[in-house]
């Protein structure tokens, strides 16, 4: 890719393109881990993409393996979605149908060090997307949210549906569920938006091809990225956050939801948009929990290698247990997740495995 603002299309487009589809949509943050699952799908489905990334977190040789792996063309915008100019590039003259938003910093506890950031970037950011949006006349929308917004539920409240009480218990959750409020306000007031809300669950895993994978910088924040550092000798150790717990084995239950499925959600979201009357709200996970340690035997499944683990007490802040009731997504955007925790984990290894330093091996 060549560097600036703008780059040109990263290579050329596959011979058999769709025709499904002759619409466009833009994609922020489409080269993060999510974002850029998700371009595979969309490509492959036939959807013309645009994608703007800022880069801070996230890397060009992404944007390059995901039009290898859809044998198309993506257009992409370097640039950050506060930028009024770089937005204006990104929607260009027109033609975009709808935009899939996951431009945000997501980082639990970088939010608690520094919370502006985190409201400056994920809500005032949203905001200069939706200005753009209504400049540019395009008002469908599928939002990047989180189960986060559920905080902790406590003892029994799960599995999760989407009438839960919303409680999130850190800057980075009330975030999102600042930004879902804002959306409903303004479909409240402006009838001809159509948006829907994505809460996923914990998405991990990676493509099955091994070629794009999740590539935190630093520290890995999230068990699974961390485990599979621990396995390929990147980290040291692991270390796992409370034994504790009234569960099963004393740790901590997730729902782990195979970044494959989460992509192929909002394929179904867009494919939603036009029927939707207003905001709406689905969780996106599997409806089954799983255990921090049932999480690392998997890994050693995977990998063939055991996973060096210091055991240190609970971190403030973190729940016994969040698990999804996807049903609502079954029933109305016909989806629902087809890979389990066996399948997350050997394709995050086969990721690993290649990529041992990430984007950058």
């Amino acid at each position: 890719m060549t560097g600036g603002p703008e780059a040109a299309s990263l290579a050329a487009a596959g011979p058999n393109r769709l025709a499904r589809m002759a619409e466009r949509v833009l994609v922020t943050g489409g080269a993060g881990f999510i974002g850029s699952h998700t371009c595979v799908e969309l490509l492959a489905a036939g959807w013309d993409v645009t994608v703007i990334d800022d880069l801070s977190n996230s890397s060009p040789e992404a944007l390059r393996r995901v039009e290898e792996l859809a044998g198309r063309s993506l257009r992409f915008v370097e640039g950050d979605v506060l930028d009024e100019a770089a937005l204006e590039r990104a929607f260009g003259d027109g033609g975009c149908a709808a935009v899939i938003h996951f431009a945000a910093k997501k980082a639990v506890g970088e939010s608690c060090v520094d919370p502006l950031g985190y409201y400056r970037t994920n809500v005032a950011g949203t905001i200069s997307l939706l200005r753009a949006m209504r400049r540019h006349d395009v008002r469908r929308l599928v939002f990047s949210s989180s189960a986060t917004v559920y905080g902790d539920p406590g003892p029994g409240a799960c599995p999760l549906a989407e009438s839960a009480p919303l409680r999130p218990s850190n800057p980075y959750g009330q975030t999102k569920l600042c930004v879902e409020r804002m959306l409903r306000d303004l479909a409240a007031s402006e009838e001809d938006w159509r948006i829907l809300s994505l809460r996923y669950f914990n998405p991990a895993g990676a493509h099955p091809s091994g070629r794009i994978g999740e590539d935190p910088r630093g520290l890995p924040e999230n068990l699974l990225p961390g485990a599979m550092q621990a396995a390929v000798g990147r980290l040291p150790e692991l270390r796992v956050f409370g034994t504790d717990y009234p569960t099963r084995d004393g740790t901590a239950i997730r729902d782990y939801l195979h970044v494959v499925d989460v992509a192929t959600g909002h394929l179904r979201a867009l494919d939603r948009l036009p029927a939707v009357n207003g905001c709406s709200e689905y969780n996106l996970g599997t409806g089954r929990g799983v255990t921090v340690f049932e999480v690392l035997e998997a890994v050693k499944r995977a990998s063939g290698r055991e996973i060096p683990a210091v055991l240190e007490g609970r971190r403030q802040g973190d729940a016994t247990e969040v698990w999804a009731d996807p049903s609502l997504a079954g029933r109305d955007l016909d989806w629902t997740a087809e890979r389990g925790l066996d399948d997350i984990c050997a394709d995050a290894w086969r990721w690993q495995k290649a990529n041992p330093e990430g984007y950058g091996s």
